[in-house]
């Protein structure tokens, strides 16, 4: 086929951006990244076309930039307006799991526009995020009430779509029969070039003597979903269980300050280092590769996070909290250790038995390292052009 009549793909992601005076935006770092892989690997221009977020953005690694400087397209469209189908006429589009867009694939379907999907959160996700966010029970109650609604109209926007993209293990088996063309992806942005190699997971294990405190990490966002607040926990328990460690937290947020004083109040200025947000790929993930032994999950709820898979790249195993992204992703990849959720004497307990088999922590991140090398950035990517490649040429063919 020429590339003059190619497609063009239309990103519709599932967030809003932030527009400042002077043509300024506030974006993430990941997001751009994502839209310039698409770029690559797409035969066809690339557009992305977003609402205007009104109010604050909380994003770890955002920045603001001036939208004319953007390396790629991106348009402004409120999704609910009427000439919304102006925008994707003559595109493929990949489009959110996200209730401003259920109208979108009957949309698509009746103009003969190719319509994908991407999901990343279950109901029961969604739920649990309802739980931890949410203290007043009225307003849960109707927050969980819109999510079962919402989830009926879902499924019944996915069922219309010509494909689904599923970002992690449980979104897929809850989706995958409802759409005729699903495909499960591991969200991540490391490449290549970045990835642990089982060399350096050998080196580590070689100059690390069976004495020295393990050295333990967590990156994320501080606040109560990602159980930032169950680290200071499980710190206090392995003092308590006398195993020599030091926990490397970074991230910021809501519970930053009120982790810091229960550092002080604890006394575990010694055993605890905050670091804040170093920069992702020139700093941080280099010293997790280099020098973390294990990642200590608390995550109450299965968002599917790129940490899990970022953190496997570096050839460190987890050790988790059992939500289902991380149970399924355990259960798949044999590279972490599972805990019950909100336990965190149990996860420091895990911790415990394996400072005394240290070879078995090892042998993990051998196994956590391959595990990512089949879903580096570009795989993963190259994975999702290919499925809406295919996508477009089934509803091409229906449609001659």
């Amino acid at each position: 086929m020429h590339s003059h009549n190619r497609p063009t793909l239309a990103l519709i992601p599932n967030f809003k951006i932030k527009l400042l005076p002077n043509d300024q935006i506030i974006i993430t770092r990941k997001f751009i990244e994502a839209v310039l892989m698409y770029e690559s690997l797409w035969n066809g221009r690339v557009k992305v076309l977003i609402e205007e977020e009104k109010n604050g953005v909380d994003e770890v690694d955002q920045k603001v930039m001036n939208r004319h400087d953007l390396p790629f397209e991106m348009e402004f469209v409120p999704y609910d307006s009427p000439n919304l189908i102006e925008y994707l006429k003559g595109c493929v589009v990949i489009g959110s799991v996200d209730y401003h867009q259920n109208h979108l694939s009957q949309l698509c379907r009746e103009h003969g526009i190719p319509c994908i999907y991407t999901a990343e959160y279950t109901l029961k996700t969604r739920q649990q995020i309802i739980a931890v966010s949410t203290t007043n029970p009225l307003k849960r109650l109707r927050q969980n009430l819109w999510a079962q609604q919402q989830e009926k109209r879902q499924r019944r926007a996915i069922a219309l779509a010509d494909g689904l993209q599923c970002n992690g293990f449980p979104i897929f088996e809850e989706y995958r029969s409802i759409n005729s063309h699903p495909m499960l992806y591991l969200d991540t942005r490391i490449t290549e070039d970045m990835m642990a190699t089982q060399d350096d997971v050998e080196k580590r294990a070689f100059y690390r003597s069976d004495t020295e405190p393990l050295q333990l990490v967590f990156s994320g966002r501080l606040n109560h979903m990602k159980g930032a607040d169950h680290l200071i926990e499980v710190a206090q328990q392995l003092k308590r269980l006398h195993v020599p460690y030091h926990l490397y937290i970074s991230g910021a947020g809501v519970l930053e300050e009120p982790m810091k004083q229960r550092i002080q109040q604890e006394s575990l200025g010694n055993e605890i280092t905050m670091l804040g947000v170093p920069d992702f790929k020139s700093e941080f993930f280099p010293f997790v590769k280099s020098k973390m032994d294990l990642f200590i999950c608390c995550h109450r709820q299965g968002d599917p996070s790129c940490t899990y898979i970022e953190t496997m790249s570096a050839g460190v195993p987890i050790v988790g909290y059992g939500n289902e992204a991380f149970e399924k992703l355990s259960n798949n990849s044999h590279a972490g250790w599972v805990v019950p959720l909100n336990r965190p004497d149990l996860l420091a307990r895990q911790v415990a038995n394996l400072n005394k088999n240290r070879e078995e922590i090892t042998t993990k991140a051998m196994t956590a390292q391959k595990f990512a090398q089949e879903h580096t950035f570009l795989e993963t990517f190259r994975r999702r052009v290919e499925h809406a490649e295919a996508v477009y040429t089934d509803v091409a063919a229906r449609q001659n």
